[in-house]
């Protein structure tokens, strides 16, 4: 698939998905980079913005299937990945798969669950696969988890630990629409009789899965990849940063800024998709330090401060 191709098909899946999710377009594109990057995706906002109209718009658009699963504190990884069920015609027991048996999962509010329950996810999300009793289930291909947590109200909530959060590609919020954006909201509501706007299929199975494997093509010169490193590297040495970003960190990175290049329409990457993407990838990656997190900074400045300081390559002509 030539680089123009894949960004009129890309720019097709965002048209659909904007016409029923008001907000940045650059915010959907991080998620749509997220899902080609065969990664999962976790959203930061308060209610009411859209988080899960945006997870449903995306299988919509892609046409794969979808589930959801509201995270509670009575939640069970059982209730998760599913359970072997005794049948008692055949006199044995049958595994009856859970919701995370869809190509993509919305587990909504996942910090209102305990730890054993979140961490029933880390195996689905890295392996792509679940082990109930001893025997494994492979997932649906593609997999892919969008999970929002909610920012306020964090009384009796279980943060995502560290390992968690390395699972997920990218970390993105899609905040308040503007004032604009928020009228527009009351016309579109104003204009159709159902009270979620509906998104029609505008990309198969079959060109989801060759849009995922372009990134694999995208040609990344040596400069970036430096810089790509350095960037990621300078989050371990910052004096306000306790722990920095992985070196599964950094690969994942440079995937990310493989597929954004080719979401733009180029068959190679440049150190401004390193910039684009660094945060969305770093920022929920870098653990602050205690005097750091008292202080109120947070782990987005540090990045920018980062991309501030190092020089960007110059790209040969």
């Amino acid at each position: 698939m030539d680089p123009a191709t894949v960004q009129r098909r890309s720019d097709e899946i965002l048209d659909e998905i904007a016409a029923a999710v008001v907000t940045e377009r650059s915010t959907l594109k991080t998620i749509l980079v997220g899902l080609l990057s065969d990664g999962h995706v976790l959203l930061e906002d308060v209610p009411g913005t859209g988080k899960t109209l945006t997870a449903r718009s995306f299988a919509d658009a892609v046409d794969v299937s979808f589930s959801r699963v509201q995270f509670t504190p009575d939640l069970l990884p059982s209730d998760v990945i599913g359970s072997n069920v005794f049948d008692e015609k055949a006199r044995s027991f049958e595994f009856q798969p859970g919701p995370v048996f869809a190509n993509v999962v919305l587990a909504d509010e996942i910090n209102r669950a305990p730890p054993k329950t979140q961490a029933a996810l880390l195996e689905a999300m890295e392996e792509g696969q679940v082990t109930v009793d001893g025997e494994t289930h492979p997932l649906p291909d593609p997999f892919v988890v969008i999970a929002t947590q909610n920012p306020v109200e964090m009384d009796g909530t279980f943060e995502l630990p560290a390992a968690q959060k390395d699972r997920f590609i990218v970390k993105t919020s899609l905040g308040y629409p503007d004032r604009a954006g928020e009228l527009e909201l009351i016309d579109r509501r104003a204009g159709r009789q159902a009270s979620s706007p509906s998104v029609g299929t505008v990309c198969s199975l079959d060109t989801l899965t060759q849009l995922r494997r372009v990134p694999e093509s995208i040609r990344v010169e040596n400069g970036v990849r430096q810089y790509l490193v350095d960037v990621a590297r300078a989050t371990r040495t910052d004096e306000r940063v306790n722990t920095g970003v992985s070196p599964r960190g950094i690969q994942r990175f440079f995937e990310v800024v493989r597929t954004h290049a080719a979401l733009t329409g180029r068959a190679y990457a440049t150190p401004d998709d390193v910039k684009a993407m660094a945060t969305p990838v770093l920022a929920h990656r870098i653990v602050v330090t205690p005097d750091a997190r008292v202080s109120g900074v947070s782990t987005t400045e540090i990045v920018d401060d980062i991309l501030s300081d190092l020089p960007v390559p110059q790209l040969r002509p």
